[in-house]
């Protein structure tokens, strides 16, 4: 998504926690990266070290979110079982460093896509090889034995109630105006809601622009970023978030699509997606349609939030005044899943 400004980071406590690590010496330049709308990412550089910084935004903050010292435990607690997430270097909770939590990653070297691929890996054989490798990771994550793993996080029941609560409750804090349909489309989902299947790690923002990869041939995926709304619950919500918002060749438009990347040959289709994750899960797919429904209420539920801030002046960027009508497209395309 298109981000709101970067915040400058102090360099002082920031050089001395550096110090008592043993990454670098000397200044720290800091150098903003991404186009998250949630935490901040920054690229620290100075003598003998890149690392990467996750931080949340200036507070006030709702609560329970921009919690990054959660985002980094899951990170450090799914790395060992095999999923593909940034090696976490550091956790700081003391908030004189820089007047928030943080934590430190390495630094990788690829690419995020959206509007292309890197030129090395833009060829009809590694854009379908990268395709797989996408889907094939999701699937990866939904196979993690969570009941074994040290991390807890979320209920193992009712995953899919509590979010139709919660997104129900989070429109009328940030609806900026009367918009009928997103309280009708909550209405419909609630009515006609499947039963989950087994539940599952979740990444909560499963999506093109929240992978890195490769900059080089083979194709592939490095790591699965942005860990905020990791929890328990319905693996076949990723799915429908992930397939939703995916672009290809004739799809409908509607402000989610912000990885033109994917529409060019060689990608596979939505369809060929759930296909392959039926088949590499075993799960049983035939209500994707509510999924993808349901991720793009959301979506026009947190796409609200951000017009919001564009109303306030706290965003100035075209996409985010052009969510005045993209908001009503997300509702109208949902409801076609429906």
């Amino acid at each position: 998504m298109h981000g709101a400004a970067a915040v400058a980071l102090p360099g002082e406590g920031l050089e001395s926690f550096l110090d008592g690590l043993g990454l670098g010496r000397g200044p720290v330049r800091t150098v903003p990266i991404g186009e998250g709308a949630s935490n901040l990412t920054y690229l620290l550089e100075r003598d003998g070290a890149r690392l990467v910084l996750r931080r949340p935004p200036p507070p006030p903050w709702p609560p329970s979110a921009h919690d990054v010292i959660r985002e980094a435990r899951i990170q450090l607690a799914l790395a060992p079982l095999g999923v593909r997430v940034p090696r976490v270097l550091a956790v700081c909770e003391d908030e004189s460093v820089l007047g928030v939590p943080f934590y430190l990653m390495e630094e990788l070297r690829g690419s995020v896509l959206t509007e292309r691929l890197p030129a090395a890996i833009d060829t009809v054989e590694q854009r379908r090889r990268l395709g797989d490798e996408v889907l094939d990771a999701l699937v990866a994550l939904h196979a993690v034995d969570w009941e074994r793993s040290a991390l807890q996080i979320g209920r193992p029941t009712g995953y899919l109630e509590r979010q139709l609560r919660r997104w129900s409750g989070l429109w009328e804090v940030n609806a900026t105006r009367e918009l009928p349909a997103c309280v009708q489309l909550g209405e419909r989902l609630r009515e006609s809601a499947p039963a989950s299947p087994p539940s599952t790690f979740v990444h909560g923002d499963y999506r093109v622009g929240n992978l890195m990869v490769s900059d080089q041939p083979p194709a592939r995926l490095l790591a699965i970023l942005d860990w905020e709304m990791a929890t328990i619950g319905d693996p076949l919500a990723d799915l429908g978030y992930l397939v939703v918002g995916w672009s290809e060749a004739g799809a409908a438009e509607h402000p989610l699509l912000l990885t033109p990347a994917t529409a060019r040959r060689g990608f596979p289709t939505r369809a060929e997606l759930i296909a392959r994750y039926a088949e590499r899960s075993g799960r049983d797919v035939s209500r994707i349609g509510w999924y993808q429904a349901f991720a793009l209420w959301k979506a026009a539920v947190f796409c609200e939030a951000i017009y919001g801030r564009y109303l306030r002046g706290e965003r100035s960027d075209p996409w985010s005044g052009s969510l005045c009508d993209g908001v009503p497209r997300l509702l109208e395309v949902a409801a076609g899943y429906l």
